[in-house]
């Protein structure tokens, strides 16, 4: 009886452990943009983000997510299967066209991966472990703020210092909305300074390339990653992988999410060796 007793208090001091070690929390609604400058009120209701965050941990990678929807629409989200692995994931909500234009909704991104790095270390988070992901439009955002050195250095942060891109099925010529603006067609293709591609170098995070089944993508989109893919490594990057998601189409997050997780501990796991960050 003694034996049983004991094992069950065992059992029991391992959970209540196991829990501790694996609780999180969010928060929700914090606006991104330093509160010195001035907002409108569609500013302040969309440029907010929530961070949900495994608690007595430290050093735990941050996954920036930013939601799709065109440019023109959807809101902040966190993908589930993100959740209770072990990561900070922070969910961005950005203003939308045709309230403003392209270039301030990647302003937005750019200021929320900016708030990354200035209050990672708040919620248990180190800054050389943050990654940039989403779908769709947000991966086109996530991609012209990491290629595009301008928007980050504008806050004295090197793009280069993000840990890694990896977009779901971003758009990687101009994007279709920015050719809206324009009075240009979606099936007329555009590389100009709103064009990941057009920002193509060596010194790039690496970055994996998710799109879906060529044959049941959007516009060519695995198409246009394949292009960006050979031109950075003809650029001089060794650090780009291309990955396609046969059988599935533009909306191919679910089965992306593994290779996300998988790319993140793998990068992770380089990083606190290289700068021997927790031992």
């Amino acid at each position: 009886m003694r034996k049983i007793l004991l094992f069950l208090f065992c059992v029991l001091l391992y959970t209540q452990g196991f829990a501790q070690a694996t609780a999180y929390e969010i928060k929700k609604n914090i606006s991104y943009y330093p509160a010195s400058e001035k907002a409108d009120a569609y500013r302040e209701e969309r440029c907010k983000l929530d961070v949900y965050y495994p608690k007595n941990k430290t050093n735990s990678s941050a996954i920036v997510w930013f939601h799709g929807g065109g440019l023109t629409g959807g809101d902040k989200e966190m993908p589930k299967e993100l959740l209770e692995k072990g990561f900070i994931v922070i969910g961005v909500g950005y203003r939308l066209s045709p309230k403003v234009p392209v270039a301030a909704i990647i302003e937005d991104a750019t200021a929320s991966v900016a708030w990354t790095f200035n209050n990672i270390a708040k919620y248990g988070g180190n800054d050389k472990l943050i990654f940039v992901s989403g779908h769709s439009a947000g991966a086109y955002l996530g991609m012209m703020l990491t290629l595009d050195k301008k928007y980050l250095a504008k806050y004295s942060i090197d793009a280069d210092s993000i840990a890694g891109l990896i977009p779901f099925s971003g758009q990687a010529i101009t994007h279709f909305t920015v050719r809206q603006e324009r009075k240009i067609r979606d099936v007329q293709p555009i590389i100009d300074e709103y064009a990941p591609l057009y920002h193509v170098r060596a010194t790039a995070p690496p970055m994996l390339l998710l799109t879906g089944d060529r044959e049941m993508e959007m516009l060519g989109r695995y198409e246009e990653n394949a292009y960006l893919a050979r031109m950075m490594k003809l650029a001089g990057n060794k650090n780009t992988v291309l990955h396609e998601l046969q059988g599935y189409g533009h909306n191919m997050v679910y089965p992306g999410i593994p290779l996300l997780i998988n790319e993140v501990n793998r990068l992770s796991k380089e990083i606190k060796a290289n700068y021997k960050i927790g031992l």
